[in-house]
């Protein structure tokens, strides 16, 4: 039976987990039987025609009148700089829209920094580009920079991998500055706000669909998807910017890797990734987050449902 019109006032759901866990199939599942919409809360899903790449999973919300609402995919151009403050703004629109309507507001992503920005209620009063401020981080070097993002944030600094990358170093210390950093003020989480739901699998099962999943999307057309990117007017510079599997395969168009080199290498990075989504998590239970760690679906479905049922009971 299915479950409409909640009594919910700010209250939600999230879903996490690493990359590859499942869980846009579960976040579905739970708004199909609750009446819920679900917010992704994912930082490369915003752009448009970003698809493969991202595993936007489009199928999985149905078609037509069965189709699940989703809120924040394609809302940018893959030109544009969409960075935690304007999700935050969007999510916020969102889900104020959602919980108006009676619905049951679903948020469903694995981008740690969104997920934890939203649930410990950051406000960032000036998080617009810096034109000026870019200039003169540009204008500094690779040594320079990384000195001053272990300034502003050694935590952020600690899990950054791309230390040669001058441009990935650059945009890390505007997100600190944007997001994370000193500008940023928190609420501080509100007990009850959130149910929070996490899909949890032994590392090397990870691995797994990781690879599986990743020669599922080099079978499907997201070298195609590159290459139309391109033609499009998207720059090398910015394939680079736009995540992993548009920045390897992107090396891969141009000469620079190996077909299976660049398969290999993604793999890898990947795979350090999802690493880094364990760490933010992690913190974020630190933090004072309760996470109920659930099997992916289908075995983690029932128990998920059960959990909801508790958490808006009156």
């Amino acid at each position: 039976m299915k479950i409409k019109h909640l009594p919910i006032i700010q209250q939600g759901v999230l879903v996490t987990g690493p990359t590859a866990s499942g869980k846009t199939r579960l976040a579905v599942a739970l708004a199909r039987r609750f009446g819920g919409e679900i917010v992704s809360a994912d930082s490369r899903q915003v752009y448009r025609g970003l698809d493969i790449g991202t595993g936007k999973d489009l199928e999985e919300y149905g078609a037509g009148e069965e189709r699940v609402p989703v809120w924040l995919l394609d809302v940018a151009s893959p030109s544009e700089d969409y960075n935690l403050a304007r999700f935050l703004e969007d999510a916020e629109v969102a889900l104020a829209d959602i919980r108006g309507r009676g619905r049951m507001p679903i948020v469903c992503g694995g981008s740690p920094l969104y997920v934890h920005a939203l649930l410990a209620g950051y406000e960032l009063p000036d998080a617009l580009p810096d034109s000026v401020a870019r200039e003169k981080l540009e204008g500094m070097g690779l040594d320079e920079l990384l000195a001053l993002f272990e300034s502003e944030s050694p935590e952020e600094f600690a899990a950054f991998k791309e230390r040669g990358n001058k441009r990935r170093v650059v945009r890390a210390i505007e997100r600190v500055r944007a997001g994370v950093g000193g500008r940023a003020a928190k609420k501080g989480l509100v007990p009850g706000d959130w149910l929070c739901l996490g899909i949890r699998l032994p590392r090397t099962e990870i691995w797994e669909r990781i690879g599986a999943r990743l020669d599922e999307r080099l079978g499907n057309g997201l070298i195609e998807e590159v290459e139309r990117l391109r033609s499009e007017g998207v720059s090398w510079e910015r394939l680079d910017d736009l995540g992993l599997e548009y920045r390897f395969v992107a090396r891969f168009l141009r000469g620079r890797l190996s077909r299976n080199e660049m398969r290999e290498k993604l793999f890898v990075a990947i795979r350090r990734f999802a690493k880094r989504q364990e760490t933010w998590f992690r913190k974020m239970e630190r933090e004072g987050v309760d996470i109920h760690w659930l099997p992916p679906p289908p075995e983690g479905i029932a128990e998920a449902e059960r959990l909801v049922q508790v958490f808006f009971r009156p």
